[in-house]
């Protein structure tokens, strides 16, 4: 590898007045970083059971194993956009892979469920440091020419995560212990670490403004009170006291937080970005997408372990259609963007997305994998095609200047779609299984328990509930995922209409700003590769 440049003062240079001939190396190295974090979002469904039996886990303990990663992350992002803005992209970027690679370390290590649902809270916060500086680094790398392109690759390596982390999850579990879904993660950062210190320009925005503390506390404590608010709602119910004080608690915060920001001049919390029409619209089917999509990934992994009878691995193999698919995505948005615009392929994937899973929805009980295997398949073209081109879109209409707080916004509000996709379709499957199931002939306690889920019913069968309880069980559970997803795809459907009539048409260039040395708020940009 050539040596680096010197260190020059830190100026308002154009961000890539040359272009660095080692920047696709560079992006590898980020989308590596996104791809762990991403699928480290989705690897435990299958690891749960495995680490819950070993580590002897109670139930509230695995849901915190899971729930902790998820509120910390999203509670993070707001605040963690505005430092790396203002102390450093890049810097912000390797602390946070560093982090991440510790946190899992810890984890894997761990004997105690309480000491890896720390390791997950900062495997969280490290994964909410990542996130919006991956793609708030592309201005200090590419010219705007290429943005558009480095940006996609980027939002394929995000969307790749979700089918590939059960995939590689029972892959590690079939050979090695639990603890190695946390010990891959560790030379994965190990190398992202190197490669983004010897290959990225650090950038900044000198007039970035102060970090704002109460607004920091408002920002993460809103978020997080509203992810905890959503994930116990769909265990306690949505009256429970705590749950209602949760989330009223998180509206006061967030409204505090939306009132406080529109009186600063450059907030943490930038709504003004939402001013331009491309990003608005892009990021509204960014989050709606990510509320669909996990109707998809919420019942699948239990439809093909507990209904279909396969195990860790095989259930991450069978998702193998969807990643196909979002390969061939991946190839065609470059082409599609450019001769039909951002607006009509986001459109179109959406109206796939529609498609796969209101076909999905009439399975059947005697249906195989083989009905599964092409909706899956329709499901990852159309994700591709409409979040990978929904998140390149919003982010090439970003100035330079506030690209990580614009990014950590953009991804604030996929996570808060996501929770709420967990929520309003966890609920309907819940209350569609329950509904369905017949438990006559059970005692109270055992009709129940069954009541929880599939999995629970099949060992309420197995202690003596019979056959019967199995195929009763088997069957409710295929009904509500059929509601699940007829749901999801009629949101999909609203989503592409909503789409082409209200997001403007064309392929927005990327924001005067973003590489160009003009505009007084353009990032500070040091030549220092290494």
């Amino acid at each position: 590898m050539p040596a680096a440049p010197p260190t020059p003062t830190t100026t308002t240079a154009p961000a890539v007045a040359t272009a660095d001939p080692r920047r696709w190396l560079a992006l590898v190295a980020v989308a590596l970083s996104v791809l762990v974090i991403s699928f480290d979002m989705t690897i435990l469904n299958v690891a749960l059971p495995t680490l819950a039996s070993q580590l002897q886990a109670t139930t509230g303990q695995q849901q915190w194993i899971v729930d902790a990663y998820t509120v910390v992350f999203a509670a993070a992002m707001l605040p963690a956009g505005l430092f790396g803005d203002r102390f450093g992209r890049r810097r912000t970027l390797t602390v946070g892979l560093a982090l991440f690679g510790l946190a899992s370390a810890v984890g894997m290590l761990t004997d105690s469920p309480a000491t890896l649902i720390a390791a997950r809270a900062g495997m969280g916060l490290a994964g909410a440091l990542v996130m919006p500086m991956s793609m708030a680094v592309i201005p200090g790398l590419f010219p705007p020419a290429e943005q558009r392109r480095a940006t996609a690759i980027l939002a394929a390596a995000l969307s790749a995560g979700a089918p590939l982390g059960p995939l590689i999850g029972g892959f590690l579990l079939q050979h090695f212990w639990w603890g190695s879904v946390f010990a891959v993660n560790v030379p994965l950062t190990a190398v992202g670490v190197v490669a983004c210190v010897l290959l990225l320009p650090e950038s900044r925005n000198p007039a970035a403004p102060r970090i704002d503390l109460l607004a920091t506390v408002l920002a993460a404590g809103g978020l997080a009170a509203l992810t905890y608010g959503i994930i116990e709602g769909t265990e306690r119910g949505w009256t429970d006291p705590l749950v209602t004080g949760t989330l009223t608690g998180s509206l006061l915060a967030l409204a505090a937080l939306v009132l406080r920001s529109r009186r600063q001049r450059e907030p943490m919390l930038d709504l003004s970005l939402l001013a331009d029409r491309t990003f608005r619209w892009s990021s509204v089917a960014a989050t709606l997408i990510s509320f669909v999509l996990f109707g998809a990934f919420f019942v699948l992994p239990l439809y093909f372990q507990s209904v279909l009878g396969t195990d860790a691995l095989g259930s991450g193999l069978r998702l193998m259609p969807m990643m196909l698919g979002l390969i061939v995505a991946a190839k065609l948005t470059d082409p599609l963007v450019d001769r039909l615009g951002a607006r009509t392929v986001i459109a179109l994937g959406l109206a796939l997305l529609a498609a796969a899973l209101l076909f999905g929805s009439r399975t059947g009980t005697a249906d195989g994998y083989g009905r599964a295997a092409i909706w899956l398949s329709v499901l990852g073209i159309g994700m591709g095609l409409s979040l990978i081109t929904a998140q390149a879109s919003a982010l090439v209409t970003l100035p330079a200047a506030r690209a990580g707080v614009g990014s950590g916004l953009l991804q604030t509000l996929r996570q808060v779609g996501g929770a709420l996709g967990i929520a309003v379709l966890g609920s309907l499957l819940s209350g569609a299984y329950r509904g369905a199931l017949d438990t006559g002939g059970l005692s109270a306690a055992a009709a129940h328990r069954a009541g929880e889920s599939v999995v629970a019913a099949d060992a309420v069968a197995r202690a003596g509930g019979g056959p019967a309880l199995s195929a009763s069980a088997h069957a409710a559970y295929v009904h509500g995922m059929g509601v699940v997803l007829l749901v999801a795809g009629l949101v999909a459907v609203a989503s592409a209409v909503l789409v082409a009539a209200r997001m403007p048409g064309g392929d927005p260039a990327p924001t005067p700003g973003s590489g160009d040395s003009g505009r007084a708020d353009a990032p500070a940009v040091t030549g220092d590769h290494g």
